[in-house]
């Protein structure tokens, strides 16, 4: 491609936006990187721009800084693990609703693209909270009127080596991996392939809005 692209990931001190951020950083195609966080993503780089933001509800103050760039990788998330139906409804929808539409207030020409997990239900009845509420999350981005939005629905992720957020969980299960990707071979994805099909759904788009696990090992062209 002939114009170098700029995008803002969050996410980047957690294993999914770390990973991302390393594919954005060591690909020819991106010419900047901002990283907006709660705390350092601990990385140095020439690319590499960074915003510390404590409140992601409102980011009013730090929207002329998010003007001018092509894409948003929003890794942002947490788990529904021990945490009520509501709190989880807060940090997943809404805080993830009000960054985008205020991104898209600035940028509506933007591709926006969404961390959200395997199991989540478009229709958004599932039996468990968190697909309902993700399935909401995907719903109302892809209503917000983004040049083009896409939904990631990873599943079983393997880390990248020398990552410095890898999930604890990785860290005492790792030995389990090779078992794993023998038994369910579908269901694995890498982080570098998350990453490079984000960078590719900016440069050549993807007939898909909601990208399951092989849409994205297709669009990596891994």
């Amino acid at each position: 491609m002939t114009n170098k692209i700029k995008v803002i990931i969050t996410g980047a001190s957690g294993m999914v936006g770390e990973g991302v951020m390393n594919e954005c950083l060591f690909n020819e195609n991106i010419e900047e990187v901002l990283v907006i966080g709660r705390r350092h993503c601990g990385t140095k780089h020439p690319k590499l721009k960074e915003i510390l933001h404590q409140d992601f509800s409102d980011i009013s103050e730090i929207n002329k800084l998010l003007i001018g760039y092509d894409a948003c990788f929003y890794c942002l998330g947490i788990t529904s693990l021990n945490i009520s139906e509501q709190d989880y409804f807060n940090i997943t929808y809404n805080l993830t609703l009000h960054f985008a539409e205020t991104l898209h207030r600035s940028n509506p020409l933007m591709t926006f693209c969404y961390v959200s997990g395997a199991g989540t239900d478009g229709h958004e009845k599932g039996k468990l909270m968190w697909m309902r509420i993700k399935g909401k999350t995907e719903n109302d981005l892809l209503k917000l009127g983004f040049k083009a939005a896409y939904m990631f629905r990873p599943a079983m992720i393997e880390p990248g080596k020398g990552l410095k957020n890898t999930q604890k969980l990785y860290k005492y299960t790792s030995w389990t991996l090779p078992l794993l990707k023998r038994l369910f071979p579908k269901y694995f994805i890498t982080l570098n392939e998350i990453g490079q099909a984000m960078i590719n759904s900016v440069i050549y788009g993807f007939d898909k809005k909601v990208l399951e696990v092989a849409d994205i090992k297709m669009l990596s062209g891994k």
